[in-house]
């Protein structure tokens, strides 16, 4: 399992520091790990049990993963709250670390998010507003219609995750080893 956690946090690594950088998580990275981390688990389960049966039930149980790893932030991704990279690098660590694995690094990357979010609002000087327009989606759907805001969503602060999800799998690796 050693090799799974050294692979997803250098995948991890690279996304961190492209989307901190340009803003974005490359396809190129996400597709690849989707794409190899069945072919690794089979062959990785086949070279240490040489049972076939159980290195392609691996491979599925990865393929399973990388779909249950994306199950939440596909339904952030579906309201704006979270970007298309995110998502699809939340699946290629699920491929490569399994689900439950996975879904810590789901956990551990959204409470670093929630530890980091603060401080870089504030730095930006954006902290107040962006608490007052939490409150109002929190309270709006408990408004009379005549008082409830409208948001504008050029106005959302937008928050990079690679770093948090890069913290994230560090931390679960950390916890498995």
């Amino acid at each position: 399992m050693l090799w799974f956690f050294g692979a997803a946090s250098l995948v991890a690594a690279v996304a961190a520091w492209v989307d901190w950088r340009t803003g974005q998580i490359p396809n190129w990275l996400t597709f690849s790990v989707l794409g190899a981390a069945p072919f690794a688990r089979l062959f990785y389960t086949l070279a240490h049990t040489g049972h076939r049966a159980d290195a392609a039930r691996e491979a599925g149980y990865s393929l399973l993963a990388g779909v249950v790893c994306a199950i939440l932030p596909l339904s952030l991704f579906r309201v704006d709250a979270l970007g298309a990279g995110d998502v699809k690098l939340f699946a290629a660590l699920g491929t490569l670390l399994l689900p439950v694995a996975g879904l810590e690094v789901e956990l551990w990357s959204f409470c670093a998010a929630a530890t980091i979010a603060p401080f870089r609002l504030a730095w930006d000087g954006k902290l107040f507003e962006t608490v007052g327009n939490a409150a109002y989606l929190v309270a709006n759907p408990f408004l009379p219609k005549a008082r409830r805001r409208e948001l504008d969503r050029d106005r959302v602060s937008w928050f990079r995750m690679g770093p948090a999800i890069l913290l994230g799998t560090l931390c679960t690796a950390y916890l498995h080893s």
